[in-house]
C-alpha cells in the first residue's frame, strides 16, 4: 500500500520535472522545439499522475490548476489550453460540493457549451484551407507579432505561405499589412517588407500598409491602397493567414462589402500551438457574431 502511495507523487514529480526542463530550454537556453516536446511529455506524465490521484479531489485540481498556470504564464502559445485546465479543475470542486440536482444542470449546460463550441469549430474548420483557384491581382497579409523587429514564428509562416502564392502566381502584388504593437520596434507591415525581400521577393511586388491594429483595420486600409490604385478590391483579393483566422477574416471583408475574397492558409506551426488557437478562434468568432467585430 505504501508503494501504491508514492507512485502518483512519483508521476507527478516527474512531470514538474520535465516542465522546468522545457521553461529552461525555452526561455534559457532558447532551444525551442525540443523544449515544447519535452513540455508537452512533462503535460501528459502530469496525466498519468492525475489519474492515480483521481479520487483525491483537492490533489486533481491542485494539479490541474498548476498545470494551467504553467501553460497560461510560462509557456508562449499555450493559453487556452491552461484555460479549458481550469474549467476542467472548476468541474472537479463543482462536482465534490454541488447537490446532485445542480450538478446534472452544470452537466446539461456543460454539454450544450460543448456542442455550441463544435458548431462554430465547423466554420473555422471547413474555411482553414487554401480556396481552389485562389489567382487575384491583390494578396493582402495579415500582421501577426513581432518580437523588438523580428517576426514571430506565426508571421513567418504567413510570409512563407504569401511567397509560395506570389512564387506561383506572379501576376499577383501583396500588400503587408500591420501597424506597431506593444514591444514591437518596428510596424509589422515593415518587418514582412523586410524579412520577404531579404528572402527574394521582388520589392515592386510589395505595397506596405503600417497603420493597422485589427483585422478590420488590416483589410479596411487594404482595400484603400487598393481603391487608390484605380482598382476595386471586389473579385480581386486574396487573404493570407493563418488556417483558424481564415473564417473569420472573411467575415470581416464582407462586413466592409467584399465578399468575393479567396483565403490562403499559411503553414501550419506546432500543432499544439495551433490547435490552441483553433479554441481561442471560437471565441473570436463567437464575438464577431454577437458584436460584429
Amino acid at each position: 500500500m505504501k508503494e501504491q502511495s508514492k507512485q502518483p507523487v512519483f508521476w507527478l514529480v516527474l512531470a514538474v520535472g520535465l516542465v522546468l526542463l522545457a521553461l529552461v530550454l525555452r526561455f534559457a537556453a532558447h532551444i525551442y522545439t525540443p523544449a515544447y516536446v519535452i513540455g508537452v511529455a512533462g503535460l501528459c506524465v502530469g496525466g498519468v499522475g492525475l489519474w492515480k490521484i483521481r479520487k483525491n479531489w483537492v490533489a486533481v485540481s491542485g494539479a490541474l490548476v498548476a498545470a494551467a498556470l504553467v501553460l497560461r504564464f510560462a509557456l508562449r502559445g499555450y493559453a487556452w489550453w491552461g484555460y479549458a485546465l481550469l474549467f476542467v479543475a472548476a468541474l472537479v470542486v463543482l462536482h465534490r460540493f454541488l447537490p446532485a440536482v445542480l450538478w446534472k444542470i452544470v452537466v446539461v449546460l456543460v454539454c450544450i457549451g460543448l456542442g455550441y463550441f463544435c458548431f462554430v469549430e465547423s466554420f473555422i474548420i471547413k474555411n482553414a484551407r487554401t480556396d481552389p483557384e485562389p489567382e487575384r491581382d491583390y494578396l493582402i497579409v495579415l500582421g501577426a507579432a513581432v518580437y523588438g523587429d523580428q517576426p514571430s514564428l506565426t508571421l513567418v509562416r504567413r510570409m512563407e505561405g504569401a511567397m509560395d502564392y506570389l512564387a506561383r502566381y506572379p501576376d499577383s502584388v501583396a500588400i503587408v499589412s500591420g501597424g506597431m504593437g506593444p514591444g514591437e520596434t518596428v510596424t509589422e507591415g515593415e518587418a514582412m517588407y523586410k524579412w520577404m525581400t531579404a528572402h527574394g521577393v521582388d520589392p515592386s511586388r510589395i505595397l506596405v500598409e503600417k497603420e493597422a491594429t485589427s483585422t478590420e483595420e488590416n483589410l479596411a486600409n487594404s482595400f484603400a491602397i487598393i481603391r487608390s490604385r484605380g482598382d476595386a478590391p471586389q473579385g480581386k483579393v486574396a487573404i493570407v493567414s493563418s488556417a483558424y483566422h481564415l473564417y473569420r477574416a472573411k467575415l470581416f471583408a464582407q462586413k466592409l462589402g467584399v465578399d468575393d475574397t479567396a483565403g490562403v492558409a499559411a503553414p501550419w506551426g506546432y500543432f499544439f500551438v495551433m490547435l490552441n488557437y483553433f479554441i481561442r478562434e471560437a471565441f473570436g468568432v463567437t464575438h464577431f457574431w454577437i458584436l460584429g467585430n
